[in-house]
């Protein structure tokens, strides 16, 4: 049986009777949800196990890889500088990152980069893991990729980039860090999020728990086409970018890798979709609105289906509803760990796991989604 802790308020059973049920029927190991609605927090529960071996149980502080959710939080620190007026979203990336224009990339704007049209889904140049550890070897290899496409022209999600491509712009545009910046908005907010996890938060990190950690054998890059060349380097190129083979390991876990290795807990994703449902505390009420707006609808090759983005977020869709309201927003990971917000109903929504299962929307997830929705209907 896994141990289950927390609280949750009475008009939200079901919420909490999804989260056990993910655990008695669904093979949930470790994890944890938060619900806070219009701020108050009416689910705050945690459940199963931190590591492989069942022996550490989960607790609601503890923080583990949230993968893609990070990509929303990466994108918040640049839109803050949309509202602050140092960067422009339109303006070329080249104005505060001049290496950026290589062959093509001069063309690349913020609002391209926040909705993966920048043309910099892999980095062409061979990497290890050494490098992934050090982030101005890996912004100055990105930088020197010529794009893969027109940017504008298309979306092709930014699986790995993205954490690199608009940190590195935040860098540029501040000269402080994103680990940096992203501490200013988490530590007046209480909330455990970070890009790269401080030496006092390493013994609160859930293992994450992989079928194939491997991903077997793969091709030689130049034996491909264009297109798979650029799946295949976006995916692989460090070997470990995707956290293949890293996961879990101190380096992987004190890394900057913000599209990709994210830790959190539960209460943090809420918290911080709860502080951006507060116009001006996180974001404007304006620039949040066209964050949340679709920019860039259709089929993508990383992802092999249509899929929608917005700058930053991913706006709420019939194939992956986050609740019935059309104006809901957040972000997926990897396995199904997942934020996001809804203005109309005032949800912010936090879910953290450690198994990880294929792509973004899980039986998991969508059970606490669909519980909690019905809930408040």
């Amino acid at each position: 049986m896994a141990p289950i802790t927390g609280h949750c308020d009475p008009r939200f059973a079901a919420v909490e009777e999804a989260f056990r049920a993910n655990f008695d029927e669904r093979g949930e190991v470790g994890a944890a949800v938060c619900v806070r609605l219009r701020g108050e927090t009416v689910v705050d529960l945690a459940g199963g196990w931190a590591d492989a071996a069942f022996r550490t149980p989960w607790t609601l502080d503890t923080v583990v890889d949230v993968y893609s959710v990070g990509k929303a939080v990466i994108g918040t620190l640049a839109l803050q500088l949309v509202d602050e007026g140092l960067l422009d979203l339109d303006a070329p990336l080249g104005e505060v990152w001049p290496e950026l224009a290589a062959g093509g990339t001069e063309r690349a704007t913020l609002r391209h980069a926040l909705s993966h049209r920048a043309g910099l889904p892999a980095i062409a140049e061979p990497l290890t893991d050494d490098d992934l550890w050090d982030w101005d070897r890996m912004c100055a290899a990105l930088a020197a990729t010529p794009a893969w496409f027109a940017p504008g022209s298309r979306h092709v999600y930014h699986v790995n980039t993205y954490g690199h491509l608009l940190g590195e712009v935040v860098r540029r545009a501040t000269g402080a860090t994103p680990s940096e910046r992203l501490a200013a908005v988490t530590e007046p907010l209480g909330l455990d999020l970070w890009f790269g996890v401080p030496d006092h938060a390493l013994d609160r990190c859930a293992d994450v728990l992989w079928a194939s950690p491997s991903g077997g054998p793969r091709p030689d890059p130049e034996t491909l086409d264009h297109e798979s060349r650029m799946n295949l380097l976006a995916h692989f190129n460090p070997p470990g970018y995707s956290s293949i083979g890293v996961v879990n390991s101190p380096q992987w876990r004190a890394a900057v890798v913000p599209s990709t290795n994210s830790h959190a807990s539960a209460r943090a994703i809420a918290g911080l979709y709860a502080a951006l449902l507060e116009p001006g505390r996180v974001l404007s009420g304006e620039v949040l609105a066209e964050a949340t707006t679709p920019q860039s609808v259709g089929p993508c090759p990383i992802l092999g289906e249509d899929v929608s983005f917005g700058l930053g977020f991913q706006p709420t869709t019939a194939r992956r509803p986050l609740g019935p309201n059309p104006r809901s927003f957040g972000h997926f990971g990897s396995g199904g760990a997942l934020g996001y917000a809804d203005p109309d109903s005032g949800v912010a929504f936090g879910y953290v796991m450690n198994h990880l299962i294929p792509r973004w929307q899980s039986s998991r997830n969508r059970a606490l989604i669909d519980a909690l929705h019905g809930c408040l209907a």
